[in-house]
């Protein structure tokens, strides 16, 4: 993973930064390797080059209602099942393949419900149901490699959260502490390596961007 982290940062700042940071990312590789991922790799560059700003962002509001819309048009009955996505429920890996099928860069989802993220995101201020998070998925079916959004930084409702949750307080102390003796506003992101290498270059399956990859008929080193 790559995992930046930013003082006095909202939801809005974590998806500035993502952005630029895959902007850059996407930006070099073609400055220094266009040639190896042509030649070598046989990969068609034409959806890297549309890699700029701005991504579309679409709450998860919208993205549940665009979901439906899609599970409408599709024919199979075994197709619209598997699209099936009730408010409330995550993404499985149909539904970022759908989705991202209809943007040419990556697309970032926003204001997920609490209920499907972990405990220490802040709650959007508008609407307490739902996480200021943020998941950016890579266009060509790729799916989710960015996830992040802002931490939770007031210690009660931090508390009270790890309760809620069942966890043991103990496993927490030095994460709690951080907010008790002085915290700011703040947020980040972690970023799949693998992922976005698999991505990048095109590859069909993760495990071939990882240099000794489990498998069934081989499992050490």
């Amino acid at each position: 993973m790559v995992e930046p982290e930013m003082a006095y940062a909202d939801n809005n700042d974590v998806m500035d930064l993502a952005e630029d940071f895959l902007c850059v990312v996407v930006e070099r590789v073609l400055e220094k390797h266009a040639e190896e991922l042509e030649t070598i790799l046989e990969r068609d560059l034409t959806a890297l080059r549309k890699v700029k700003k701005p991504f579309p962002r679409i709450s998860y509001n919208e993205a549940v209602e665009h979901i439906a819309r899609l599970r409408e048009d599709m024919a199979d009955p075994e197709e619209r099942a598997l699209m099936e996505m009730p408010w409330g429920s995550d993404f499985g890996a149909r539904h970022e393949t759908e989705l991202t099928k209809q943007y040419d860069r990556p697309v970032m989802i926003h204001d997920f419900p609490m209920a499907v993220k972990a405990f220490y995101f802040k709650r959007n201020p508008n609407d307490p149901r739902l996480a200021s998070c943020v998941d950016v998925l890579a266009p060509e079916g790729v799916g989710e490699i960015i996830g992040g959004g802002q931490r939770e930084d007031d210690l009660s409702v931090l508390l009270e959260a790890i309760a809620q949750h069942e966890l043991d307080p103990k496993d927490f102390d030095w994460f709690n502490d951080l907010r008790r003796y002085g915290s700011v506003p703040h947020g980040g992101f972690g970023l799949g390596l693998e992922r976005t290498v698999g991505w990048i270059c095109g590859l069909h399956h993760v495990r071939e961007t990882i240099p000794f990859a489990r498998t069934m008929d081989r499992l050490s080193p």
